[in-house]
């Protein structure tokens, strides 16, 4: 009897004669992701005079299906940065490890200077236009939330083809559709964010919530929101919309069977 690991649970050789692997192999060509296939939606983030609130829902949804409800689509990087992930949850799982040896690298480094927003922003880029480049791209969207060199508010985003923007106001998804516009009427531009102060900023983007929830379909009620400030990062997890009630719909008239 054969008591070696890498036989057990596999017939004898020299009863049933050596193992065959042929059906293991594959003359197929290396496939890539062609679609994202868990997915998270909208991330939404706005600028204020003291830093950057950003905030994301906690679902993840399979095609259609509202199938996990306790995704966490902010992560905290040092305790100055705020990346928010929209798009397949595969990938910001992969994208996650990748920030977690970084910060890790970060801790045990002689450097006095952390990375800070700005940075992390640059690095996320060019691993998102060389995945790109490979053929096989990360399907993110990824908003970075912080403090730059100077500790002034930082905002940019990059897609999967390694895109980049920045603005005083950003958001993927649905968001870009529907919260942009209500973003843009408080911060139209760089010079209006030292109007703005955290209280209206955070009121702001919670508004943008609720319209996300009652007008996109993979959106949730339960969400995620980050403060970034020179003070550090105010991260909460499980947020719920407050007075949010579909009993508006009941003062609707013009469909169905009601007739006044």
């Amino acid at each position: 009897m054969n008591h070696l690991p890498q036989a057990w649970g596999r017939p004898r050789d020299e009863v049933y004669g050596a193992y065959d692997h042929s059906h293991l192999q594959t003359s197929g060509p290396t496939q890539h992701t062609q679609q994202p296939i868990v997915t998270g939606t909208s991330v939404i983030a706005a600028k204020f005079k003291d830093g950057v609130v950003i905030a994301a829902d906690n679902l993840a949804s399979y095609g259609s299906l509202a199938r996990f409800t306790d995704v966490k689509r902010l992560r905290k990087f040092n305790s100055e940065v705020v990346v928010g992930f929209g798009g397949d949850v595969s990938d910001m799982q992969y994208l996650d490890r990748l920030l977690n040896s970084l910060d890790i690298q970060e801790n045990y480094s002689s450097s006095e200077d952390s990375l800070n927003a700005k940075n992390l922003h640059t690095y996320l880029a060019k691993v998102m236009y060389k995945r790109r480049s490979e053929f096989n791209p990360l399907w993110n969207h990824l908003l970075i939330a912080g403090l730059d060199a100077d500790a002034k508010p930082f905002l940019a985003s990059a897609d999967l083809l390694g895109t980049t923007f920045s603005a005083p106001t950003l958001a993927t998804g649905f968001g870009s559709a529907l919260a942009q516009p209500i973003l843009r009427r408080t911060l139209p531009d760089e010079e209006a964010v030292a109007g703005v102060d955290k209280e209206a900023a955070v009121k702001l983007i919670k508004e943008c919530m609720k319209v996300l929830f009652y007008r996109d379909a993979r959106s949730l009620d339960k969400y995620s929101i980050a403060i970034i400030t020179k003070d550090g990062v105010e991260l909460k997890e499980n947020e719920k919309l407050e007075n949010q009630s579909w009993a508006f719909a009941e003062t609707i008239r013009g469909y169905g069977t009601q007739v006044n």
